[in-house]
């Protein structure tokens, strides 16, 4: 499973098929059910216009994907959420973390051995202190989908998106703060257990939020950018981002 998530992060347009002989040039003698069955299991999906795999259960209700179209160019316009697989030793993890669009700082993490969806409303929670976003972001999994999830959005007032069926890109900036975390902190790291993945997390999400230079925020850090109002240009022009 390390060996196709490191893959997938260069790679995301491998699918099954791809993924199962690349393995096997590594001498990973596996075949293409079992490689669908784990990339399954850690909710990837090669790029491609067709129906997506992350699991969403039918019964819960599934939102119109909101940000196309508009222009992104204040904080708490747009946040979104996902889930992404740390592995320790023998087993993988289950993080989840809430960003902020425009200045990409991440509001809260939480991380959890079992994927019932608590940790998912616990991040949200965390975020949610004090603050409030106009539209929140998520894919169709059935953690964010359930009405756990949803209901305490609509109690704040907030307007619930979720990305497209087949649309890969449309929770692009989480999908960034993950390859750049999997790249920048846990493939550098080989956790004994859950309290060291915990730590180097962290250090890795402060790191992030108040040291780590961005060139699309004109190389400021995420909570300058969060907590600042000056436009990010320098010139005093804004940069604004407008979703396709």
């Amino acid at each position: 499973m390390r060996l196709i998530d490191e893959r997938y992060l260069a790679t995301p347009f491998y699918g099954s098929r791809r993924m199962a002989a690349w393995l096997a040039r590594r001498g990973e003698a596996v075949n293409r059910k079992r490689v669908q069955r784990l990339m399954r299991t850690m909710g990837l999906e090669a790029i491609h216009p067709g129906p997506r795999t992350t699991t969403r259960d039918p019964d819960h209700e599934i939102h119109p994907y909101l940000p196309r179209g508009v222009t992104i160019d204040r904080r708490d316009q747009v946040w979104s959420t996902d889930v992404t697989y740390p592995p320790l030793e023998d087993v993988y993890m289950f993080l989840a973390a809430v960003i902020d669009w425009h200045s990409r700082f991440v509001l809260s993490w939480r991380l959890s051995n079992t994927l019932d969806g608590r940790f998912c409303l616990e991040a949200l929670d965390a975020a949610l202190e004090g603050r409030r976003p106009e539209i929140f972001n998520t894919d169709q999994r059935c953690q964010f989908t359930a009405r756990a999830s949803t209901g305490r959005l609509k109690e704040e007032g907030v307007a619930i998106s979720m990305d497209g069926r087949g649309r890969a890109l449309d929770n692009v900036f989480v999908e960034r703060l993950w390859r750049s975390l999997k790249y920048e902190e846990v493939y550098l790291k080989s956790y004994r257990n859950v309290r060291e993945m915990e730590s180097g997390l962290e250090g890795w999400f402060a790191f992030y939020n108040h040291q780590r230079l961005h060139q699309g925020l004109d190389y400021r850090t995420p909570a300058e950018v969060y907590h600042d109002p000056t436009p990010i240009n320098p010139r005093g022009k804004e940069t604004p981002r407008t979703i396709t």
